[in-house]
């Protein structure tokens, strides 16, 4: 799961892009952005000024600053007590606008936080938006190397000692990218897209037994490292007994799927052995999963050129 996200976390995150300025409520600043309670994990995480159904960030931009300038002095504390009520995570003024007094009290009252964006609504809208879904996704830690492999992400994974470090430096040297070594974290960001990126104590090093902690953007270049990859394809690495190995089907290969934060990936398991070319084997399995994703596979392919050359010699 997720760590929880407080507003000093998102205000630190992104004041600088945003241009941010904490104008009131500092006392609020450990509110989780993802309600703590039944009633405030149903609100929605951002948008405009809505006492009704409040959400959890609310943006204040020249259209509702219009609006509550338009009220009568009751209707207009009404208003405020209201949304104050609802216990937002934080109430941000957009497009430089100066805030009112009276908002400025209320939130210094209720230690709700009050921040003040240089940035336009849409533009400041669109940022949260993309922040929140990063930083709230489910997440889940996987041990494996993952690497961007002929522009797909791909998780590399198998028992101990099989060789993951050493496949995926032969891949590095081959030209594809690393993205995370041992234990990188996946995040699904979307209903049919898991995010990997690698945990910043482990970022650009490889292990790699009898050579050590290896740091591969000082050895390769920063066109050996990768930041984030979308996961697209699994493939296992295993040590497979003689009558294992007689049980993978010959035309089709050991094609499966593995759930990944409640999303199916396909996996692929390559038999390791001595003398066989792992990385080329990689390379081909990330070659022929895109032909499939395109439609095309090759094991049927073949049976039908089978099936159409029994018919011709058939009287």
């Amino acid at each position: 799961m997720s760590d929880e996200l407080t507003i000093a976390k998102l205000f630190g995150d992104l004041s600088d892009t945003l241009g941010m300025v904490w104008i009131a409520g500092r006392s609020g600043r450990a509110r989780q952005v993802r309600g703590a309670t039944p009633a405030t994990e149903k609100q929605s995480l951002v948008g405009a000024l809505n006492c009704i159904h409040g959400n959890r960030i609310q943006l204040i931009s020249d259209t509702e600053q219009n609006y509550l300038n338009s009220l009568s002095e009751s209707s207009y504390r009404e208003t405020l007590d209201t949304l104050f009520k609802g216990e937002p995570a934080a109430i941000i003024i957009t497009d430089d606008l100066t805030p009112a007094r009276s908002l400025r009290e209320l939130a210094e009252a209720t230690g709700t936080p009050l921040i003040k964006s240089s940035i336009e609504y849409k533009r400041l809208f669109t940022h949260l938006q993309y922040y929140l879904t990063h930083a709230l996704a489910e997440r889940e830690t996987i041990h494996g190397v993952f690497m961007e492999v002929l522009g797909m992400g791909v998780l590399l994974t198998g028992s101990p000692s099989i060789g993951k470090s050493e496949l995926a430096l032969e891949l590095i040297a081959r030209g594809h990218r690393l993205v995370a070594d041992d234990a990188p974290l996946f995040s699904r960001i979307a209903p049919d897209i898991v995010s990997g990126t690698c945990p910043p104590l482990l970022h650009e090093f490889l292990e790699v037994r009898g050579l050590g902690i290896l740091n591969i953007r000082a050895m390769f270049g920063d066109s050996a490292i990768k930041q984030m990859k979308y996961l697209r394809l699994i493939i296992q690495l295993e040590n497979l007994e003689n009558d294992e190995l007689q049980r993978i089907d010959r035309l089709s290969g050991s094609h499966s799927s593995r759930n990944i934060l409640g999303l199916e990936i396909p996996q692929v398991t390559i038999p390791v052995a001595p003398g066989r070319n792992i990385a080329i084997l990689i390379e081909t399995a990330v070659r022929n999963h895109a032909l499939r994703l395109k439609g095309y596979s090759a094991d049927a392919d073949f049976i039908e050129r089978q099936r159409t050359e029994i018919e011709r010699r058939s009287p």
